[in-house]
Formats: structure tokens, sequence, C-alpha cells
């Protein structure tokens, strides 16, 4: 890796902060001083993080027989990266064996459907869910989905050799980036966090979260209650 410039404290950089909240106490900015500090700590950790993963090295070729349907009918691996170098792909828990999908995805991807255009100016970014086509398309356009490009996993080589098929035919969620340089495909990086490296108490979540409404709601004094969760629909 580079090696990084010197870095002010970050207790430093958090005094430089004028900003100030109507009618707050002396005992509120103390507190929010010295969190402050530890959110400017977070990013720092955030883009060495960032650094860090950047530096791999060449990961494994992607060598399978995977073949997909999308939109525009059936396609190989090579095809989902379109005109990009570098491939996102997330496995959506979607399998025929499910009457609705999984409702954390759903929100996952309803996010994303609102940044997909613009996450596509850099890279391209693929929906794998191991249903029939015709079944994703349906529901995309039931949730109203305008960006996101959804593939059926046809013969579940994919699904099964990138970790998003259990041995009793469940799926798993999973995100995985690929790059294609000098005409060869690699794996470059997945999420690996699960059940076996969660804290006590927490979701078997990553870091960075990828669902903005977690971040938002980490924002409040409610927090994020592991006990709650999104659903597909709430009602009228």
């Amino acid at each position: 890796m580079s090696q990084s410039p010197a870095l002010i404290p970050a207790t430093e950089l958090a005094s430089r902060n004028v900003m100030r909240m109507p009618h707050e106490s002396a005992a509120y900015r103390q507190a929010r001083q010295a969190l402050l500090a530890e959110e400017i700590e977070l990013r720092r950790h955030i883009e060495r993080v960032a650094e860090q993963r950047r530096a791999l090295p060449p990961g494994g070729e992607v060598i399978g027989d995977y073949r997909f349907e999308g939109e525009q009918g059936p396609c190989d691996f090579a095809a989902l990266f379109g005109d990009k170098s570098t491939l996102v792909v997330y496995s959506y828990m979607f399998g025929p064996q499910r009457e609705r999908p999984c409702p954390m995805c759903t929100s996952l991807l309803s996010a994303w459907d609102g940044e997909a255009r613009d996450m596509e100016q850099r890279i391209a970014l693929a929906v794998v869910a191991r249903s029939p086509i015709d079944r994703l398309l349906a529901f995309k356009r039931e949730r109203g989905w305008r960006a996101l490009k959804l593939y059926s996993d046809v013969n579940q080589h994919f699904s099964r050799d990138y970790h998003a098929l259990g041995e009793d035919g469940g799926d798993f969620p999973a995100l995985h980036v690929f790059t294609r340089r000098d005409g060869v495909i690699r794996h470059f990086w997945a999420g690996e966090m699960g059940d076996e490296t969660r804290d006590p108490g927490q979701d078997p979540r990553g870091a960075p979260d990828l669902m903005p409404i977690w971040t938002v709601l980490d924002m409040t004094p409610e927090g994020r209650d592991r006990h709650w969760y999104p659903r597909l629909d709430y009602g009228a």
C-alpha cells in the first residue's frame, strides 16, 4: 500500500469544529466533540480498510460453466461486465422454493435501484437469483425497480460455487466483486462476514454496512433494533 500522509490528531480536528446547535448545553457540546473525534477516526479506518482491500493480490480465475438469463435473453458470465472492467454481483435470496423474496435483500436492492445508474458510470452491477427470469421481472415491476439488472442463474452453478446456495437447497445472500483485465476474469473480493464472525448481541452483518437504512437508523436514539427487520409490505 502507498504510504499515507501524516494525519492531524482527530481530537485536534474536532476542536476546529465551529458548528453549534441552538440552545445546546455545555455537557452536550463536550460529549458531541468527543463523539466527533471518534467519527473522524471511523472515517479514517474506513479509508484504511478500503485501501487494504484495493491492494489484495489477484484472486482466483473464473472458469466455471455459468449460464444466465436476463431481460435481453441468455448470456454467459463475461456478458455481465458489459463494457466495464469491474463487476459487482449480488446474490438475491429469491430461489424457486420461495413464495416471496427475502425482505432484507429486497430492502437493500430497493435502495440500490436508486443508485444503480450512478454506480454503472464506473462499474457493472448485476443481481443474480435462482428463480426463472419471468418471475424475477414480475417482482421487479411490482416493486417499481427501474435500473437494476436482474439475471436468473439458469444452471445454478454460479450460486453453488460462490456461496449463495446451501446444501439443503436454501438461499444465502452474497456479494462478490470480479475484475476483467487483459481478457482474464478473476474474483477480487467477497463479503465474508457471517454467523461465525458476528459479535455478541449483533446481527451477522458486514462492514461498512451495505444497507442505507441501517446507516440512517444508527444516527437515531432508537438505533437499528436487532429485533426489527424490513418487510415487503406495510399495508395501506
